[in-house]
């Protein structure tokens, strides 16, 4: 069992690192942690627990903010946190086989809820002018998650037949 534990926490650091990669490709927007961070995250809930996969998205984003120099200070926390469950959320419906839903639902998640909370600490100019920039990074995360979802998930079927 401990073997197992310790199987889920070097994927789930190896994805991070993955995310890290990503975090240096940055999309050409008003907001500057916008990268390509994310769609390892989302992919790790082929062969992650969502939880786990959320974890990696979490320390993801905090890659992206890092290497963007944390234009947002301690509110990167809040994102960081809202990275988790959208993954985490990505992940559950993947398990439960909504395999259609689970992708308006990542992109509505994490392109307009996401970052509904800097209307209001921020201020409203803010969240209007990151929008377009944050669905930008979002569609362009989840196209890759598309393309590369099927094929990963095929290398990470079980003899019985099953995505574990």
């Amino acid at each position: 069992m401990e073997r197992q534990k310790l199987r889920k926490w070097i994927l789930t650091a190896m994805v991070a690192a993955i995310c890290a990669v990503g975090a240096m490709i940055k999309v050409p927007t008003f907001i500057s942690t916008a990268a390509l961070d994310s769609a390892p995250a989302f992919l790790a809930v082929v062969f992650l627990s969502p939880i786990l996969a959320g974890v990696a998205g979490l320390i993801g984003h905090f890659i992206t903010a890092l290497t963007s120099g944390f234009p947002l200070g301690p509110l990167h926390i809040i994102i960081a946190v809202e990275m988790l469950i959208v993954v985490w959320v990505f992940g559950m419906m993947h398990k439960k086989g909504m395999h259609f839903w689970k992708w308006p639902v990542a992109l509505v998640l994490n392109g307009i809820v996401a970052p509904l909370p800097f209307y209001f600490i921020i201020s409203p100019a803010f969240f209007w002018g990151a929008l377009g920039s944050i669905l930008m990074a979002t569609v362009i995360n989840l196209i890759i998650v598309a393309v590369v979802m099927p094929i990963l998930s095929k290398v990470f079927v079980r003899k019985e037949g099953r995505v574990q």
